[in-house]
This record gives structure tokens, C-alpha cells and sequence, in this order.
């Protein structure tokens, strides 16, 4: 079988991560797999990049709509109303099935779905498919009618442009030959409720790690690689640009968290360790030392990050995943995160980190707490990490579901035709 991946890019951002190592999942085990991009960040032959004008004038053009909605936040929105050049460039590929990953900011527009001739099996990376435009609702459940209102936008029309959206969805997609995959039971309920997707077929798969690279790793040379202090507790959590300004990742609660913490247990013993950021001109005091990590893209020095330290935190209110969780337990570092949404799918509470009362800053204390003051339980905590990613987040187990996936799909396809 001959599968195409269409993702906004190969390497940038956690989805894209997502779908590659899928993609390269599916070679590995002797599948065709190829996919086509509008950023190509690898030097992968078998990713193809999409060059023309359409695709690099999309991104800019995608916003145009947003600029009659002045009062509204910063958070993502896509409306995917520009002209791109996909069918015509999938036409050429032949591909016997189209993956659809997180194709926004620009990539592909709604229409275009429906000028696909191949079955399409598509990857939920966010709630963006079944909203109308909102990559997560937060606490709106409009999109199990028919959006407008749209608090996102800071609409009180019930025709604006989410309802426009949604609209064009309907149209477009009605009698579209597409199959919806979600990483997560969460995501899957959610896809399940909306009045877009209620009639699809929707199937859980969790995403998939490279186990051979992403293992524990001696903490001792970890530390001395990574020049962190090989006497003191360490602290992980994503600090990246998208994360501390996002409501919905969750750092406002954290840094209370972390201010608890330091009553209860000062900060001699802990420090800090923040992945996605430099130290700025005037960093923020979070009460311990801190030690800035940068960007890191590179799976091997991601491992080595995760060995590092003693505990890694993900204080995200809403997540279609969270595979900063699961491959952290790949390195056998336990995970303290809320028991919502995408998340408690990875982490088993008390078995491998700890599960917070949503969305209780106290209560994330208490489980960072809980994580690090007993040695022996710690110990325990790893081992348990680790087992929990053989048993259920390897590249192989994760390929080999999407190939019975797709097979059923091709062969039904066959049948009806």
C-alpha cells in the first residue's frame, strides 16, 4: 500500500513530530509512506515539499478574516478559505490513501477535501477538524451544534466567521470517504459529540516513540553532558513561547504550584529545569534556581534531557496527547500532570507520576511532592515509567494499528467498488 501524509511541515511543532515518526514507522515495517509539506524541515527524500505560490501566500492569507474580529484573543484560530495546489500535487503522487495530519495555517484549504478521489484517514492533533476554527474550545461546546457566538472570536452574532467555518465544513465534507483517528480517549469523545464528526468512525491510537532512542539514560553523564548539578532534585517542564503565554498550557498553575512547593520544602535541594527557552535579559524568579535548556529538536539530546532530572511536570488544562508525558516515561522519568483530557490517557496515578486534581494548584504541589520525597517509591516510579511506554507507546505497536487501520480501509474500498 501507498500512503501519503499531508502535514503543514515534517519537524516543526509537536503534530508535525507526530506524523513524521509515523511516517517513519510505516517505512520501517515495509509500508510506502511519503508525505507532502509546505515546511520541510529534514533532509528526508521521501518528504516532499510543496513549493508553490498558493502554499507560501496561505499562512499570510489565512489570517485576512481575523482582522474583523479586533476584540478577539490571541489564542489559534484558522479558517483555511485560501486556494492552495494539493489536488493536483496528490494526483500526481497516486497515493492508494491520504493521511491527513494537522494541515492548518494555511496548508490545506476546507474545500479542498472534497476533490481528493482516495479514501483519507485523518489524525486528530487538536480539536480544529470538528470546531469552527478554534483549535481547542476550552470550555465552549458549541461545536457539537453549529459554532457562532463564537467567544473565541468575542462574537455575539450567531452568524460569524466560526459559523462560516463550520458551514463550509458541512458542505464540503458531507460525502468525503474519511476515516478519524484521535491519539487520545478524550479527543476521541470529544470528535465523537460534534455535530461534524458524530456519524464518523473514530478510532483510538496512541501516539508512537522510538524506544531504542528514547530510553533512559545514566543520569550521572546525563548531568555532567547537560552540565546540570549532579547533587541537587531537578524539575522539568516546557517553557517554550507558546507554552507561558497559552492559558490552556497551564503555567499560571504551575507557577503557583511551584511558589507552594518552595514553602513546604525550600529551595536548597531543588532547582529548575526549562526546556524551550533561553535565559532572557530579566528572567522570571520562580522561587528555585533555574537552568534554561533552549530549543532541543533532536530526539538523542531530548532523552538525555529527560534522564537528567527526577520529575517532569505538564500543567496543561487541555491536550490532544501530551507526548512530552509519554516521552518522558520512555526515559523512565515519572509525570505529575491534571487528570484531564488527553493526558490521563499516559500518566497512572501513583503507578508512574501522579494525577492532579483539575485544576488544582495545591494539589500540584502536593504531587510533585509525592513524586520526589521518598527515594525507594521514586525508584519504583521509573521502572513503572519505562514499562508503561514498552507496553503501549512504541513506533512498532503504533505503525502496526495503522496498517490494520488502513488495510480495512482499502479493502472495504475495494469491495464497494
Amino acid at each position: 500500500m501507498n500512503i501519503l501524509h499531508l502535514s503543514t511541515s515534517d519537524l516543526e511543532g509537536g503534530a508535525a513530530r507526530a506524523a513524521y515518526r509515523l511516517h517513519q514507522g510505516l517505512n520501517d515495517g515495509g509500508i510506502s509512506s511519503q508525505m507532502l509539506v509546505r515546511a520541510k524541515r529534514s533532509i528526508d527524500c521521501s518528504v516532499i515539499a510543496e513549493k508553490s505560490l498558493l502554499t507560501k501566500v496561505g499562512p499570510l492569507s489565512n489570517s485576512l478574516p481575523l482582522k474583523l474580529y479586533p476584540r478577539r484573543g490571541k489564542k489559534l484560530f484558522f479558517s483555511q478559505w485560501f486556494p492552495d495546489n494539493l489536488a493536483k500535487k496528490v494526483r500526481e503522487i497516486n497515493p492508494d490513501l491520504i493521511h491527513l495530519h494537522w494541515v492548518c495555517n494555511g496548508f490545506v484549504r476546507i474545500e479542498t477535501l472534497s476533490n481528493f478521489s482516495k479514501p483519507m484517514v485523518w489524525t486528530l492533533h487538536d480539536m480544529w477538524p470538528f470546531t469552527g476554527g478554534c483549535n481547542y474550545s476550552e470550555s465552549c461546546d458549541l461545536y457539537t451544534d453549529t459554532c457562532g457566538n463564537c467567544p473565541q472570536l468575542n462574537s455575539d452574532r450567531s452568524f460569524d466567521l466560526s459559523r462560516s467555518i463550520w458551514q463550509r465544513k458541512q458542505r464540503s465534507w458531507q460525502n468525503i470517504d474519511l476515516t478519524v483517528v484521535s491519539p487520545s480517549i478524550w479527543l476521541a469523545e470529544c470528535a465523537r459529540s460534534s455535530s461534524l464528526f458524530q456519524s464518523r468512525s473514530i478510532h483510538v491510537i496512541p501516539h508512537g516513540l522510538d524506544l531504542t532512542k528514547y530510553k533512559p539514560i545514566d543520569r550521572h553523564i546525563a548531568r555532567e553532558i547537560l552540565n546540570l548539578p549532579d547533587d541537587r532534585t531537578l524539575i522539568l517542564f516546557g517553557a517554550s513561547p507558546g507554552t507561558t503565554k497559552s492559558s490552556r498550557k497551564g503555567f499560571h498553575l504551575l507557577r503557583e504550584a511551584l511558589a507552594s512547593l518552595r514553602e513546604v520544602h525550600g529551595s536548597d535541594t531543588i532547582e529548575l529545569a526549562l526546556l524551550g527557552a533561553l535565559k532572557p535579559p530579566n528572567p522570571e524568579n520562580f522561587g528555585f534556581p533555574t537552568h534554561y535548556l533552549g530549543q532541543v529538536h533532536d530526539d538523542v539530546t531530548l532523552a538525555m534531557i529527560y534522564s537528567a532530572v527526577d520529575v517532569t511536570v505538564v500543567p496543561s488544562l487541555q491536550e490532544a496527547f501530551g507526548q512530552m508525558a509519554t516521552e518522558s516515561l520512555a526515559c523512565g522519568t515519572p509525570v505529575v500532570t491534571f487528570n484531564a483530557t488527553g493526558l490521563k490517557d499516559i500518566v497512572e496515578h501513583q503507578q508512574n507520576g501522579y494525577l492532579v486534581k483539575p485544576f488544582d494548584s495545591d494539589d500540584l504541589a502536593r504531587g510533585i511532592a509525592w513524586v520526589l520525597d521518598d527515594r525507594d517509591r521514586h525508584r519504583q516510579l521509573k521502572i513503572a515509567a519505562r514499562a508503561k511506554a514498552e507496553r503501549e507507546f512504541s513506533l512498532e505497536l503504533q505503525a502496526s494499528r495503522y496498517v490494520d487501520l488502513f488495510t480495512e480501509i482499502l479493502e472495504r474500498n475495494t469491495t464497494e467498488n
